[in-house]
């Protein structure tokens, strides 16, 4: 696969970014980094992130890296607010987008970006990372195989302990954290069971620390003979070694918990694994139990090196714009929108 020649825009303060330029920097052979630029108060409100991942980098404006033909493909990892803004002006310019998630929550400029990238051609990627973690991937594909016989109810769990400026700034959004974490957990429902006929978005300000943001999201999501329910917080004590996800059906039931156990490998760089337990039926109906731990994997390489695949025609978008768009539109009901 040959070399890919990207810029990022923009660096967030609570999501992937410094992640993703990270895990850009340490593969050379796969990327050749033009540059970064950062929009909007980035330099104020990122200060600390921009001197630890971009130093040795060159600073470049938005236009040289809009109007430069060699840069091919752009990340775009600014505040969650700002993400279709500049995802549009990369859009206009013909470049291939991997853009954080899920996107701002302007339905109509979503809608727009989906039919300019449709009208290009170019790669329209998003920052769902557990679409790359393996056992996540494994278990999505057996259930849509029919391994676990009738799907009737999927449970997903991610939460964390956040500080008070952060649970502060979900007041950026209607929904909070089902917003910004809930996002995920909707991507993998849907693609084990399609969109829901109906959601009931339940999201609710806990008021710990006289904080009142929609901290604690929880969305119950209703299908034909099916129900499966989401749950994300911010104010949760052990809430990352909780993360989980099960899936019920009628022939067995898989559960991967914790989804991510940090390993820390090398200096400035972790690895994850995650652990699964499955209950399953053999001939004579009697239930068996198997466990399984993941090899370490890095959370980032698989998405990045996923998307440069992509962007050299070697490997075609699973997640097509028409679902992407459909995504997003349930992430919005979920947050009461």
């Amino acid at each position: 696969m040959r070399k890919i020649r990207i810029a990022q825009i923009g660096m967030n303060r609570y999501s992937h970014a410094p992640d993703v330029f990270h895990t850009l920097s340490i593969h050379p052979e796969q990327f050749e980094i033009a540059g970064y630029v950062l929009v909007e108060d980035e330099r104020e409100t990122c200060a600390a992130k921009i001197e630890s991942f971009f130093k040795g980098y060159k600073e470049l404006t938005l236009e040289e890296v809009l109007n430069d033909p060699t840069i091919e493909a752009v990340t775009v990892e600014t505040d969650e607010i700002h993400l279709l803004k500049y995802a549009q002006m990369a859009a206009d310019a013909g470049k291939h987008i991997h853009m954080e998630k899920p996107g701002s929550q302007d339905l109509p400029a979503f809608e727009k970006l989906i039919e300019t990238m449709r009208k290009s051609g170019k790669v329209f990627h998003t920052g769902y990372m557990y679409r790359y973690h393996p056992l996540i991937k494994n278990a999505i594909e057996r259930a849509k195989a029919g391994e676990f016989g009738t799907i009737y109810s999927v449970e997903a769990h991610m939460s964390r302990l956040d500080n008070k400026a952060a649970r502060e700034w979900f007041g950026t959004f209607k929904g909070g954290m089902m917003f910004y974490l809930g996002c995920h957990l909707v991507d993998l429902v849907m693609q084990i069971q399609g969109t829901p006929k109906k959601i009931i978005p339940l999201n609710t300000v806990t008021g710990i620390d006289d904080i009142h943001t929609e901290d604690l999201g929880f969305a119950v999501m209703q299908y034909d003979n099916a129900v499966s329910v989401i749950r994300m917080g911010g104010t949760e004590v052990g809430g990352f070694d909780r993360r989980q996800i099960v899936i019920c059906g009628s022939k067995g039931t898989l559960e991967i918990r914790p989804i991510e156990i940090f390993r820390f490998e090398l200096p400035g760089r972790y690895m994850n694994s995650s652990k699964q337990t499955e209950w399953s039926l053999d001939e004579n109906g009697k239930t068996v139990v198997t466990h399984t731990e993941c090899e370490p994997f890095q959370r980032y390489e698989d998405v990045l090196f996923s998307f440069a695949a992509m962007v050299c025609g070697e490997k075609e978008n699973p997640y097509t714009l028409d679902y992407e768009l459909e995504l997003f539109k349930t992430i919005l009901t979920c947050c009461g929108m």
